[in-house]
């Protein structure tokens, strides 16, 4: 695999987001460096006593603010824990480095590495306890330990710089989930009477409040009173080592709380985290900052602060020390498979506004996740939603498709239920956000949109391989001024018409939002030399009946293709528009593909299709023994 020149590709037009360092001290000396600690916790919004929320129950972290910095707008890349995991240890957005699908095993090229891997570099010795979960193997120059052990404690020299890790999983969504089966663990570890009373508990609006949700709710507040012991514990250590007045403490949530429509979602309740600072004579106590902060800026940070030079490709801003970079006007987030299912969304933010794109709008936002339905706060939500009990906000999740744009005023809207993309009064604003939108999608390279049948192909080539446009496309008649995302099609249409891959597959995507309109220039990429266009331009007929018999007969024609990626895409579309003798074939074939994401989305094929087919039924059942687990759960669902 060429490495250098996938970075090169991927990196070479990012010089507008990413900071080098500048002005490093003059005394580099180890003893003269600060110790660094970090103590992080799963699935936790910004739900502490600091932050204002009265049912939080958190004197440690409580005490850990007054003695330091609230951060109050502190942002994960994504809701889910892997993919922030790799921007933690990387300074690098997911979609840059293909680690933006959850549960994926893409490694890094040269010369990016795991942040901590320089400060072993300056003299720093770094530990882990316990989870890694990167997306990638964990390289051997990452830690000096890395295990349940792992501690600053650990190491020879008593006056050797530290960078100590230690992960709490007590607030993780299983833990939320499982209330009733450890209620012994529980009462041992937070005895009854600090309980969290369910008749006090106020979920979000987006929640039915009946009593097996407050009750859960209730529990998850009884977790963070849990973690907030944990976090205590290390504290009260570095005390006892009387190493508290020359350590850096961060402490944060990897995203927000582990529950539907928070977890896994481009909203605030599933990108806000908690963030706190404590470092004596750096950090004035009791102090509060809204300052955008993105987890892109914490290797970077960290760095700064050990007065480590930052390196040139990592896409964050340090937001402490000698090295530190302006404040970001905007943070950004983006959501890709998440388990077994796909939803492409990205996601900008300033202070006050919040602008959601959604690439893939039929598909709902309630797919069928198998893990997340285990879970009793899934099993109400759907109780309440079959019997007719939800108010407006409430339904909102369970939409059969979603709208391409959603923008919110979360100022006067935290939660996010109100879509102010249609209100004049906010059209400035919402353009100002589509159009970072634009750029970050442009300079961060975005994988996301790389099917992920080819993407490993496609790192393997660094993307040089692309076969050349076919031939040019043109607007279908009376559509040229039509806009969607602010910008019209003729614009969309240069781009797709344009040299650069990652441009094209996001123009093709977004014209292929239009509907039975395009249907004309998605029958011509059909025929596009780059399978990647073809595949998202078939997916999209698939969406857009009703279809013409021209359609259907490219569609066909698409099934001769000999790239597995469109040739499947092709199969769906056909299958969806009502020709299942001329897609589910290819589908059924493709279930013994080696491939394991081309039998992903075959199997989503059969699905549609349904088990009443004895051939779907048969593959199925032999799907639900595939090595694969993702391919396991939907079969599994199929036959349910």
């Amino acid at each position: 695999m060429n490495r250098r020149d996938f970075l090169r590709i991927t990196g070479s037009t990012m010089a507008s987001t990413l900071y080098a360092g500048q002005g490093l001290g003059q005394d580099t000396a180890p003893a003269k460096r600060p110790n660094i600690l970090w103590i992080t916790c799963e699935d936790t919004s910004p739900h502490l006593g600091c932050f204002g929320c009265a049912e939080a129950r958190t004197p440690n972290l409580d005490r850990l603010a007054a003695e330091g910095a609230r951060y109050t707008n502190a942002f994960s890349v994504s809701g889910v824990c892997a993919p922030s995991r790799s921007c933690l240890i990387t300074g690098m957005y997911p979609i840059t480095l293909a680690t933006c699908h959850m549960r994926c095993s893409h490694v890094p090229p040269p010369p990016v590495r795991c942040f901590p891997a320089y400060l072993r570099d300056a003299g720093y010795y770094c530990t882990n306890n316990v989870k890694t979960d990167y997306q990638f193997p964990v390289p051997e120059d990452a830690w000096d330990e890395c295990s349940k052990k792992a501690h600053w404690r650990n190491r020879r020299d008593p006056d050797q710089p530290f960078f100590s890790v230690f992960n709490f999983t007590v607030t993780h969504e299983s833990q939320i989930g499982e209330r009733d089966e450890q209620s012994d663990r529980f009462q041992k570890e937070l005895p009854p009477s600090e309980w969290h009373d369910p008749d006090k508990a106020t979920p979000p609006p987006y929640y039915p409040n009946t009593p097996e949700m407050r009750k859960y709710w209730a529990h998850y507040f009884d977790l963070v009173t849990l973690m907030d012991r944990q976090a205590g514990e290390i504290l009260d250590q570095l005390a006892e080592d009387g190493l508290a007045d020359n350590t850096l403490v961060f402490f944060y949530g990897d995203h927000g709380v582990g529950l539907p429509r928070a977890k896994r979602w481009m909203y605030d309740s599933g990108l806000q985290v908690p963030l706190i600072l404590r470092w004596p004579g750096h950090i004035a106590p009791g102090t509060a900052t809204d300052r955008l902060v993105s987890f892109l800026d914490f290797a970077p940070t960290i760095l700064s602060a050990a007065n480590v030079p930052i390196p040139k490709h990592m896409q964050g801003a340090a937001f402490l020390g000698e090295q530190e970079g302006k404040p970001h006007d905007y943070i950004c987030g983006a959501r890709d498979r998440m388990d077994e299912r796909y939803d492409i969304i990205r996601a900008v933010r300033d202070k006050r506004f919040k602008y959601i794109r959604n690439y893939e709008p039929y598909r709902p936002y309630d797919q069928y996740l198998t893990y997340c339905e285990g879970w009793a706060v899934m099993k109400e939500m759907r109780r309440v939603e079959a019997a007719g009990q939800l108010n407006d906000a409430q339904k909102l999740f369970f939409r059969d498709v979603k709208p391409l744009e959603e923008f919110y005023d979360t100022s006067s809207d935290p939660h996010e239920v109100n879509s102010l993309v249609d209100d004049p009064k906010f059209a400035e604003d919402l353009a100002r956000l589509r159009k970072h939108m634009d750029n970050w999608l442009e300079t961060a390279r975005d994988l996301g949109f790389v099917p992920e049948i080819e993407l490993d192909d496609w790192l393997a080539s660094g993307g040089k391989s692309r076969p050349a446009p076919g031939k040019t496309c043109a607007a279908p008649d009376g559509t040229a001024a039509t806009t969607v995302f602010g910008r019209s099609v003729s614009d969309w249409v240069a781009q797709l018409n344009g040299a650069d891959t990652l441009t094209r597959l996001r123009a093709i995507k977004t014209l292929g939002l239009l509907g039975p309109d395009m249907a004309p220039l998605l029958v011509n990429a059909l025929q596009d030399g780059d399978s990647a266009v073809a595949f998202w331009a078939t997916v999209s007929l698939g969406y857009a009946p009703p279809a013409s018999p021209g359609a259907i007969e490219a569609l066909a024609k698409a099934l001769d293709r000999p790239e597995i990626s469109a040739k499947l895409a092709a199969a769906g579309a056909l299958c969806r528009l009502g020709k299942t003798d001329l897609g589910l074939p290819v589908a059924l074939d493709a279930m013994k593909h080696e491939n394991p994401f081309a039998r992903l989305f075959a199997v989503e094929i059969l699905e549609q299709v349904g088990p009443k087919d004895p051939a779907v039924k048969e593959a199925l059942e032999i799907a639900t023994k595939d090595d694969n687990d993702y391919v396991t759960r939907i079969a599994k669902h199929a036959l349910a």
